[in-house]
């Protein structure tokens, strides 16, 4: 642990690195802090910082900019950092104005962080471990053909052609729909081919086609999260003009990102931070992860993430992710009809 005097002269020179993204002097944590030191005193702490590993001096430089160590102890003393009251409440604003698609919210929830953070914001789908049934329109295109518009849970929608043997009006399809919204409302997959339900020829053809959706549903892996940001990150001292950015650039040209946020598991509303060599991923280790998880518990998970320099805001990117987490958690729990997980967000 740190004394008070090396933990503020440390924070000092955090968040000067963030702002300016220039090594930071002792004169500088001196005017920054207002300590009642002298500029000997402040060196002789910094010099016990780098020393200890919390700092670096980069060569030819007569000032101090933070290690991977430095930047861990920093985000742990804010790590429960959370947006302020005003901010909640226009990002509820901005939420609420937008139809009630999970596709509108994931969109949304990319760019609303990425704006404030300026970095990349990622967001996956909510994924289930089986789709689950929730209603089924069919609309008549033709006498023998109809169109079969099947809804998950989570709002995802799949669309399949039907075609049948004999002429079916819409009055009949209306009703085969009813019957079989009611029968398997809430069923994956393999319940609703399993279910004991009597069906008439007409129905085996849609039942059949709502298989098929679901399977289709089932066997999509790995789909693209939602990206924001890009430009943000190109912007970066660290990345303007080098090949450091390359890495992360192939991995979402590879469509390897979601896959790569999917797989971390989370506790109830927590939020990692990964610091440069922590990522377990070689291809980011240049960059800092802040992850949120949103959804709901055994049912529908997402990620929701930043990526950026080890220099990056990670109080303002912590709140973010918290409080935009806490929001999506809302809705999707609203989706199915549940009780969203209670949390704090300010």
């Amino acid at each position: 642990m740190l004394n008070p005097r090396s933990e503020t002269i440390l924070s000092s020179i955090i968040r000067q690195y963030i702002e300016r993204a220039m090594p930071v002097s002792s004169a500088a944590v001196i005017s920054e802090c207002g300590l009642d030191v002298c500029s000997a005193t402040v060196r002789n702490e910094m010099v016990r910082l780098e020393e200890e590993g919390y700092i670096l001096k980069p060569h030819h430089s007569a000032g101090s900019v933070p290690s991977d160590k430095g930047y861990r102890y920093y985000v742990e003393s804010i790590k429960h950092a959370q947006m302020s009251l005003t901010d909640q409440l226009l990002i509820n604003h901005l939420f609420h104005q937008v139809e009630k698609e999970m596709e509108n919210w994931l969109s949304l929830a990319a760019g609303l962080v990425s704006q404030r953070v300026h970095n990349v914001a990622v967001v996956t789908q909510p994924k289930q471990t089986a789709s689950k049934y929730h209603h089924l329109e069919l609309v008549t295109l033709q006498e023998n053909l109809a169109l079969a518009v099947l809804i998950l849970r989570g709002a995802r929608v799949r669309q399949q052609l039907v075609s049948f043997d004999d002429a079916v009006g819409q009055f009949e399809l209306t009703a085969i729909s009813q019957r079989l919204n009611q029968a398997f409302d809430g069923l994956t997959r393999t319940q609703v081919e399993k279910a004991n339900v009597l069906l008439s020829d007409t129905e085996k053809k849609v039942h059949a086609a709502v298989l098929k959706m679901m399977q289709a549903e089932d066997e999509q892996r790995n789909e693209e999260p939602y990206l924001e940001g890009l430009n943000y990150l190109l912007e970066q001292p660290e990345f303007a003009r080098s090949q450091r950015a390359h890495s992360l650039m192939e991995l979402v040209e590879k469509r390897q990102l979601g896959r790569m946020l999917g797989e971390e598991e989370f506790e109830a509303h927590e939020i990692k931070v990964y610091i440069g060599q922590e990522n377990r991923e070689q291809s980011i280790r240049d960059f800092s992860v802040v992850l949120g998880s949103y959804g709901l518990p055994n049912e529908a998970r997402g990620t929701l993430g930043v990526i950026g320099p080890t220099r990056m805001n990670y109080e303002k990117t912590i709140a973010a992710v918290r409080y935009l987490s806490l929001v999506m958690s809302a809705l999707v729990a609203e989706l199915y009809g549940r009780e969203p997980e209670m949390g704090s967000g300010g």
